[in-house]
């Protein structure tokens, strides 16, 4: 029984030595992804040491955005004036309350979390959400635009894409391209001037 436990004891021994073995042997050669992986970190840290970030001292973009947050966020109901050129390049326009919003934006995120069967256990996933109004929306509406009417409150809405375009201004512009353009909804220039005075 003794000689039979060494012999045992032996024979383990040499397995788990050949195996150890060839753990190091297969794991001392890295994959072609690890080579590549190891090349990019190293040569991006060379160029990162040769050519390091700049400090910015001023950020035109930041200037840029808080000057939409002081055109646009701070009166409400202040008036957008929106010419759309048609692929004639013929221009009319809208004067909104407001900004024209997209059918793409959304006032709740547009996933949320939701619990997943996976038979024996339970986990997570992420999945669209609904919309306030119950429906869900598949992101293709991203081209069409609406918003309310200066004078009469209507709803108006607009898409742009098959060669038409729109330009969004904070007050009507007396520009060459615009003289002729026409009203496309109820409000016009002048008399959204007069109802907002």
């Amino acid at each position: 029984m003794h000689r039979l436990t060494k012999t045992v004891l032996s024979l383990l021994a040499i397995l788990s030595i050949a195996l150890g073995a060839t753990a190091c042997s297969s794991t001392s050669a890295p994959s072609s992804r690890a080579k590549e992986n190891s090349a990019r970190s190293s040569n991006y840290d060379k160029l990162v040491a040769s050519q390091p970030a700049h400090d910015v001292k001023y950020s035109p973009t930041r200037e840029t955005k808080n000057f939409w947050i002081d055109t646009w966020g701070q009166t409400p109901g202040k008036l957008a004036y929106v010419y759309v050129q048609n692929a004639n390049g013929e221009y009319g326009y809208f004067v909104l309350k407001g900004l024209p919003v997209t059918y793409c934006v959304s006032l709740l995120p547009p996933e949320t979390k939701a619990r997943l069967d996976l038979g024996q256990y339970e986990g997570e996933t992420i999945v669209q959400g609904p919309s306030m109004d119950g429906t869900y929306s598949s992101q293709t509406n991203c081209n069409s635009f609406y918003g309310k009417d200066a004078t009469t409150g209507a709803y108006v809405e607009f898409s742009i894409g098959q060669n038409q375009s729109y330009f969004l201004y904070d007050q009507p512009l007396d520009l060459p391209q615009f003289k002729d353009a026409k009203p496309l909804g109820p409000s016009t220039v002048d008399s959204a001037k007069n109802a907002n005075r």
